[in-house]
């Protein structure tokens, strides 16, 4: 047992006191404001970090899905991280209504840096930030809670006083007790009140206090508790605006953003797909396309996924899981029997509901999807993808959407199995084209142990509206030249084998469809046989001429049951 031999390493997590809590029956019911941290946080979390032209795109493509706000990066830090941020301000690079945010640590050489690097910015956000938890306190500082508190006021307090140098611009300031989630909640709040009163905000401009989960260290309720707690206790909570900045060490920094949200806070930073250190910062995509999916225009143009899906892979040089929620390749597929069936019913269902109303005005509701692939861009060509534990369904969902074949239902359980003996003995998925294949081998493209070589159907000479059909075929290894009579083709072919002694069988089912356009257009027979041992067998026959299809899908039929 594991436990017991590391006994006592691990202690368990703070909780805080907060009976009567709110959150839980709260809604989030509008957008917060976005803070895309990709070009600090999520460059810095880079093995090979963004060189400029990368920097560039990922600035452009942001602002191009509606970020307003933008952490460029850590000016003090490097020429690299100075430049750029100089580069966006003198090139005239940033949208008029976008705020850019450079970060720095509460020291006044970094902070006199940080000023020089935005000047001439139109609108700017500073965020200054110190380390407060007792771990950092005591082992990485060596100071104690008064010393950590005066570090982030003389910042504050320096920052306040070089505002006068940016006289043309919209400056915010925003303030981060970094490790906020292992940090006492009182002596967190006593920091952020000692900066505020430093920095004194108005409710026109609010402090940004941003409150990260820098190590998520606790269950996302309980973060949730501290945003609460933290917002009810604060003296002027209208003069703030409360910022979240969750990372993913337990898995669950999306949860606590969204929980952290119904706590009362109006802000999220994060990054693109999650990328970040360690196990990632959130990812903002998911969180606004969950925003989505509940309802909540989320203020943030994610109507084309795979664009920005380029432009990450490209700028950062990493990949998108394939199950990463609403982006990876293959969240939009189905690969169980009984969800491939669910999936294609939901279709169809709606298919005929948009047929009677305005599309956009039905509920959403398929099996399995919770969003419309359309509505973020992504598309139904990868929905089913086939392999050994696919099912009827799938199948057939396929074979009609890519090839116009709308199988009957009673046909979907022997195509499915057929496929699924494909895909077992491939030991991999099919492509919609390989399933075709499929089809077609077992279904169009057989003459065995019966080939057709010709036939004509004419008017009977006996009038009644009968047809003759003189046919000739091969029966195995033995040709012959049969004939018959009928209403129509099929039943005188059927009529032709039984006076060879070939009919074994009875009609069961017949259907027919058109696919294609104009003169393009093939028609598709479908004829079920039931056999004298009971056995039930569909055939398929696909041409130009309708009475040669159904000709054909009795031949194939025949071929199936005897071959």
């Amino acid at each position: 047992m594991i436990q017991s031999e590391i006994s006592g390493k691990y202690v368990p997590y703070k909780r805080i006191e907060l009976h009567d809590r709110q959150w839980p029956d709260r809604r989030i019911e509008t957008a917060p404001i976005w803070c895309s941290v990709d070009l600090r946080d999520g460059n810095q979390a880079l093995a090979i970090p963004m060189d400029g032209p990368r920097k560039l795109k990922m600035f452009q493509t942001l602002a191009s899905i509606g970020f307003k706000q933008i952490e460029v990066g850590f000016p003090s830090a490097s020429d690299t991280e100075f430049n750029f941020t100089r580069r966006l301000i003198d090139e005239n690079l940033i949208p008029d209504d976008v705020y850019i945010q450079v970060l720095t640590q509460a020291r006044s050489h970094l902070i006199e840096k940080t000023f020089e690097s935005i000047q001439g910015v139109h609108k700017g956000i500073v965020h200054l930030y110190n380390s407060t938890s007792p771990m950092q306190r005591e082992i990485t500082f060596g100071k104690s809670r008064e010393e950590i508190k005066a570090i982030a006021v003389e910042g504050t307090r320096l920052v306040k006083s070089l505002v006068q140098t940016l006289p043309d611009t919209d400056l915010q300031f925003e303030y981060s007790p970094e490790s906020f989630s292992d940090t006492e909640i009182e002596y967190a709040l006593e920091i952020c009140e000692a900066v505020m009163d430093v920095w004194e905000p108005t409710n026109e401009k609010p402090i940004i206090l941003n409150l990260p989960a820098t190590v998520e260290v606790a269950p996302p309720n309980i973060y949730a508790d501290m945003i609460e707690w933290f917002c009810r206790n604060m003296k002027e909570r209208d003069k703030a605006i409360i910022s979240l900045h969750t990372h993913n060490d337990r898995g669950t920094g999306t949860a606590a953003t969204e929980l952290a949200l119904m706590a009362g806070a109006n802000r999220v930073e994060g990054t693109l797909f999650g990328n970040g250190e360690r196990t990632g910062n959130q990812d903002l995509v998911i969180t606004a396309l969950n925003l989505l999916v509940d309802g909540v225009d989320p203020r943030l143009n994610l109507s084309d996924l795979n664009p920005i899906r380029d432009v990450y892979e490209y700028c950062t040089r990493m990949d998108i899981p394939e199950r990463q929620p609403y982006s990876g390749d293959l969240v939009f597929t189905a690969f169980s029997g009984s969800h491939q069936d669910a999936i294609k019913k939901g279709f169809d269902r709606r298919e005929k509901l948009e047929d009677q109303t305005e599309p956009n005005s039905i509920p959403w509701q398929v099996p399995y999807l919770s969003v419309d692939p359309r509505d973020i861009g992504r598309t139904y060509e990868a929905i089913i993808r086939i392999n050994s534990q696919s099912g009827k369904g799938g199948v057939a969902h396929v074979l009609s959407r890519d090839f116009g074949l709308d199988l009957p239902k009673a046909m979907h359980p022997e195509i499915g199995k057929v496929v699924y003996m494909e895909a077992d003995q491939k030991e991999r998925e099919l492509t919609p084209e390989e399933v075709h294949e499929v089809f077609l081998r077992e279904y169009i493209n057989r003459d065995t142990p019966l080939k057709l070589f010709n036939y004509e159907a004419l008017p009977s000479e006996e009038g009644e509206g009968q047809v003759e059909i003189k046919a000739a075929i091969r029966l195995k290894n033995e040709e012959r030249q049969i004939s018959g009579l009928g209403n129509g083709p099929i039943s005188a072919l059927v009529q032709a084998f039984e006076s060879e002694g070939m009919k074994n069988f009875s009609l069961v089912d017949f259907r027919q469809h058109a696919i294609g356009s104009g003169s393009a257009t093939d028609s598709v027979s479908y004829i079920q046989i039931k056999l004298e041992d009971g056995r039930k067998v569909f055939g398929c026959g696909i041409h130009s001429d309708i009475g040669k299809a159904g000709v054909l899908a009795l031949i194939s039929a025949y071929n199936r049951a005897h071959g």
